[in-house]
């Protein structure tokens, strides 16, 4: 299994393959690429204000069939064509460099959009905001698991530069609740809504906020406090082993894709090893980090390491990861498995060839990784398989 390459770069795909991933239709992901095939030609930087007006153009179509479907009484059809068009915009607003004069309009659209197809196809899925400490509040949302209460529940965190909505887009939250597990989808800092909208940036130790979101949900009638877990994509990988480590009140734990050790991989990046996620990438870390310049960034960086970190997990913990994975090499995942030496219940799954989600994340095919991490997490916690 491969990932869908349309374009002649990997960053590009990628967003392809997320839109794709999350619900996307062929057809019209054809007819916002295709007038971009030239563009893509000079590389993962150049042309991406173009990718931005094709993708927004679809999106403004999509919204207007949407209120011609509303008008008529068509809640639900309504709803489905806004939820392709707040796709569409995230993965263009995604594309953007930091200061692109469009970034925050079509930021703003996308999550309106987004939460009017909730609202309109009546979506298991409730917005909330998590308080943190500094004064600032983490937006995340809440997906309630199917059956009578109280659940175990998931906080569920993302990577370098997706969101929430791109975590619930994910299908996780939703093979969770069939299991009778909830999950709270979260822009930590430096993602999503808190970076864009609260302007809090990234730090390593992730235990600071995933320790509010465990705070929140001890506040909720319908968690079952006992059984909280954390996961996490991408650099959650990172985020998710570092807070189940030096947070107590979490149960188990799960990462899709290991990111043992992000700030050598830095290193790497400098050394053009390895695929970059984003387009404009340095000034993306710089934005999501907070930091003035390059030296900056690489101190704020240092402490995305995990050697040291995975030995002090005491609870049941997966590490998965995907065989050709071309931004975090599988080693990393090696790495992070084999220092799980206190976990009482560890385990190790690596995507192949045989059934795919090969690439970073399972961007090729997400259903392997989705399926396998929510199974885990319902043998864990002795939730619904069938």
């Amino acid at each position: 299994m491969a990932l869908f390459e349309y374009f002649p770069n990997y960053v590009w795909n990628l967003s392809v393959s997320i839109a794709l991933g999350s619900g996307a239709k062929i057809g019209e992901v054809i007819d916002m690429c295709k007038p971009l095939r030239e563009a893509a030609e000079n590389g993962e930087d150049a042309g991406t204000a173009e990718f931005l007006i094709q993708w927004v153009n679809m999106a403004d179509k999509l919204i207007g069939l949407a209120d011609e479907d509303e008008a008529a009484g068509n809640y639900f059809s309504a709803g489905a064509k806004l939820k392709r068009a707040a796709l569409y915009l995230m993965v263009a607003e995604r594309m953007q460099g930091q200061g692109h004069p469009n970034r925050k309009e079509t930021w703003d659209k996308a999550q309106e959009t987004f939460r009017k197809s909730i609202r309109l196809s009546k979506d298991n899925c409730e917005y909330v905001e998590v308080p943190l400490d500094n004064g600032g509040t983490m937006p995340a949302l809440y997906v309630r698991a199917e059956g009578e209460g109280p659940h175990p529940t998931v906080v569920y965190c993302n990577g370098l530069d997706s969101c929430k909505e791109m975590l619930y887009w994910s299908n996780l939250p939703q093979a969770l609740a069939k299991r009778g597990i909830s999950t709270l989808c979260v822009d930590q800092p430096g993602t999503g809504d808190t970076l864009r909208t609260y302007g809090l940036p990234a730090v390593y130790n992730s235990e600071v906020w995933a320790s509010k979101a465990v705070d929140w949900l001890e506040q909720q009638d319908d968690v079952d406090v006992s059984r909280i877990g954390m996961t996490g994509i991408s650099l959650g990988g990172h985020y998710a082993p570092r807070a189940v480590a030096y947070e107590p009140r979490f149960a188990a734990g799960a990462v899709w894709g290991a990111n043992h050790n992000w700030a050598e991989v830095q290193q790497k990046r400098l050394k053009r090893e390895g695929e970059n996620p984003v387009p404009h990438y340095w000034a993306h870390v710089m934005w999501v980090f907070g930091a003035k310049d390059m030296d900056d960034f690489f101190v704020k960086a240092e402490g995305m390491n995990l050697n040291g970190v995975m030995e002090k997990i005491k609870v049941p913990f997966l590490v998965t990861h995907g065989e050709k994975d071309r931004q975090i090499s599988l080693d990393y995942a090696y790495q992070s498995y084999d220092q799980l030496i206190n976990s009482p219940n560890r385990e190790f799954k690596i995507f192949t060839e045989r059934e795919g989600g090969v690439e970073h994340v399972g961007a090729d095919n997400m259903s392997f990784g989705c399926d396998y991490i929510a199974d885990w997490f319902a043998k864990t916690f002795n939730g619904k398989r069938g």
